[in-house]
């Protein structure tokens, strides 16, 4: 089945927990993960509660105790930075425990597989995604007075490509984040509060797109964040977070759920636009028309 993640688990349970392990599970929360590693007496502090209480917490998470805990949260630490080498190596990566023939045994097997990993991933990842986010992103990049921004990373490039050329075809004032220094700098000096930031980061993340995010809150824009279960760093200064699973049957991270959230915001974006969306796409046909482009 797919991961939850420890995170996820806590803000689960937090309403099975009594007042004081909820004051526990929210200051842990607040510096995730972080404040995973503090000592039981500064937890305690932290949430004035006793050291028994944040024993009591962990302890219904299903911990045997603080260190046991802690020994988790480092196990998914290490997993939030896995490399397709790293996963290779230790056979984890697909649906763990499915009952279907192992994919390297044959095509058949193969099909089975991915069948059952891709339609969980899918279904998981579209349950989790909340009507107030999905209507909020489409309200973002549906507004004519914002200016719509893209980037991604390694692999991902090829998402925030796909969602503008797309955008590109029933609005106006979107751009992709330029690999060039000197354009970077020139468009990160220019943000203002109209400026929307979509942006696409997996694990392994990268730095230069937290150093985007923060610019774009600082200026006063917003940020659409596209990301795994184990959140990218740049969650912390995004109003929307899509949140896929990435289960594989391959060593590789599975974008196949990523892309039916995208295929969703689409759907949400023209249905929104309507005349405006019909009458951008034949303008921009005619276009290509006359330019010899289609």
């Amino acid at each position: 089945m797919p991961t939850v993640t420890l995170a996820e688990d806590i803000r689960q349970r937090l309403g099975d927990c009594s007042p004081a392990e909820r004051k526990v599970g929210r200051i842990l929360l607040a510096g995730w993960p972080a404040a995973g590693f503090e000592t039981i007496a500064t937890l305690a502090e932290r949430a004035d509660v006793s050291a028994p209480t944040v024993i009591r917490f962990v302890n219904r998470l299903g911990y045997r105790g603080f260190p046991d805990f802690q020994a988790a949260l480092r196990a998914e630490l290490d997993e939030r930075h896995a490399s397709p080498v790293t996963l290779y190596t230790s056979g984890n990566y697909g649906n763990a425990g499915a009952d279907t023939a192992d994919p390297r045994a044959g095509a058949a097997g193969l099909l089975a597989h991915s069948r059952e990993v891709f339609t969980a991933a899918v279904d998981r990842t579209l349950a989790e995604v909340t009507p107030h986010d999905l209507d909020r992103a489409v309200q973002l990049l549906a507004d004519p007075k914002r200016r719509i921004t893209l980037a991604g990373g390694r692999f991902t490039d090829l998402f925030a490509q796909y969602l503008g050329l797309h955008l590109m075809q029933v609005r106006d004032n979107v751009r992709f984040l330029p690999d060039r220094a000197v354009e970077r700098t020139a468009l990160l000096a220019s943000l203002a509060r109209r400026d929307v930031l979509v942006v696409f980061d997996y694990r392994r993340y990268e730095e230069d797109k937290v150093t985007a995010a923060e610019l774009v809150r600082e200026a006063g824009g917003r940020v659409i964040l596209f990301t795994d279960t184990w959140l990218s760093p740049v969650s912390t200064h995004a109003e929307v977070v899509f949140s896929s699973q990435i289960g594989a049957p391959s060593p590789y991270d599975s974008l196949v759920p990523t892309l039916a959230v995208v295929e969703s915001v689409v759907a949400g974006l023209i249905s929104e636009l309507g005349d405006r969306a019909h009458e951008h796409m034949r303008h921009s046909e005619e276009i290509a028309n006359r330019a010899g482009l289609t």
